[in-house]
């Protein structure tokens, strides 16, 4: 063909070569049969499935694979057990069973449970189980997680920072009021309270223009502010009393600006101070006789069925009822100090039993000789009645040589901020 197609005149054989590339390019292109069937026309708001290789996910990092799960959320309920739970994320008892038997953590985190808590469940494709997740606080969420073996677990935490933070108040109408005014927390108010609770009786000694104000840390998760830490300093004045208390870092308890502990041998009232009413009545009148302190002791009219706590350390030197005294706990604390509380509802502690300051050892009522509810609390030192509210107690230990030394320091240091903070704040 060859030295026939040579032969050929130069303008026949430039349109031979013509046609016959002509001719390839049309059978390598597809059908215009062919580009209709590929073809699909997609429109906005249609779903339209897409595959996706499985194994292959289950190859990449945890995050990623955590992302394509399908997740349930489940609350506990009020009578609500791990096992109710389960059911109604379809689970079986028999899978309960196998994390709980897992390990002690998975075990607590499944068996310990009150009403509130939330759990997520991350299902695949196959509406297989594969994670657990239980959020635990705003840094700290407990994770379960299935893997090829078996389950396993972490505790997976976010990276906490803390920041000082400042807050103010004159009281107005009552403690808590002005605790919640100035932005702190109830537990905050309650920490508050129980730093000076040994200096000040926050059920009857709070009046109109008392003042503190008080050093925190906030705590901060990825630049958010996720709660309120401990008091680092606090400032309370008191009817023209001036009280300073500091957090030693080392033992985490709090002392004034001498090293001289906070904590003291008995609690100024023996009563919860959210409990008690009229605390702003100085000149309390005897529910019987209508005197102004007529008895030798104090009074505080709450609800019946208050906790009525032990003022300090003792041994109960009695439990027992009269027509006088109604339910009475006497407790001796040492050969120096005995403390009697009267009229209870009823009595906790038995005669010999020795208490902690703090524990309850009855409730507020009105047995025995009295008009209306109300615990009467006596303090008496060497066997003379002395007044619990303004009675120098015995302090519990101090800080001393080094130790003291260092503290004195650094709470000085404390102090400076919180009244930098204090004069940054005033001129805002």
């Amino acid at each position: 063909m060859l030295p026939i197609f040579n032969q050929l005149p130069v303008i026949h054989r430039a349109f031979i070569v013509l046609f016959s590339a002509l001719i390839v390019i049309a059978l390598l292109l597809p059908s215009p049969s062919d580009l209709r069937s590929e073809k699909k026309i997609y429109q906005v708001g249609q779903y339209y499935p897409i595959n996706i290789d499985v194994d292959s996910l289950a190859t990449s990092t945890s995050t990623s694979s955590s992302a394509t799960l399908r997740w349930e959320k489940h609350t506990i309920g009020s009578g609500d057990s791990m096992a109710l739970l389960f059911q109604r994320a379809g689970l079986s008892p028999r899978l309960l069973y196998d994390l709980t038997t897992t390990n002690k953590d998975i075990k607590q985190h499944l068996t310990r449970i009150r009403p509130g808590d939330t759990f997520f469940f991350g299902f695949d494709t196959d509406n297989q189980l594969v994670q657990i997740s239980r959020k635990l606080s705003a840094y700290e969420t407990f994770l379960i997680t299935r893997s090829d073996t078996g389950f396993s677990s972490r505790l997976e935490k976010k990276e906490v920072n803390y920041q000082y933070n400042y807050a103010d108040a004159d009281i107005t109408s009552n403690f808590w009021n002005a605790g919640v005014g100035a932005g702190l927390t109830a537990n905050q108010i309650m920490e508050l309270a129980g730093i000076f609770g040994w200096d000040i009786d926050f059920a009857l000694d709070i009046r109109k223009g008392d003042h503190f104000e008080i050093l925190y840390q906030d705590q901060i998760v990825e630049g958010e502010v996720v709660g309120q830490g401990k008091i680092i300093a606090a400032i309370f004045t008191n009817q023209g009393d001036t009280f300073k208390a500091i957090l030693n870092d080392k033992d985490g308890n709090y002392y004034d600006e001498n090293g001289r502990a906070m904590r003291k041998a008995f609690l100024r009232s023996p009563v919860d101070f959210r409990r008690v009413s009229s605390n702003f009545n100085p000149r309390r009148l005897h529910p019987v006789t209508g005197r102004i302190k007529a008895h030798r002791g104090t009074d505080y009219v709450a609800p019946v069925g208050t906790p009525i706590w032990a003022a300090g350390d003792g041994v109960v030197q009695q439990s027992s009822y009269n027509k006088f005294n109604g339910n009475y706990v006497f407790i001796r604390h040492s050969n120096t100090y005995i403390t009697k509380y009267l009229h209870l509802t009823k009595r906790k502690v038995k005669t010999g039993q020795r208490v902690k300051q703090g524990q309850t050892i009855g409730t507020l009522g009105g047995t025995g000789r009295v008009t209306g509810p109300h615990l009467h609390y006596e303090f008496l030192v060497n066997g003379i009645h002395k007044n619990p509210r303004t009675v120098q107690l015995p302090q519990a230990n101090s800080l001393k040589g080094k130790e003291k030394t260092t503290f004195i320091a650094n709470a000085k240091i404390k102090l400076a901020k919180l009244n930098r903070y204090g004069e940054l704040l005033a001129t805002r």
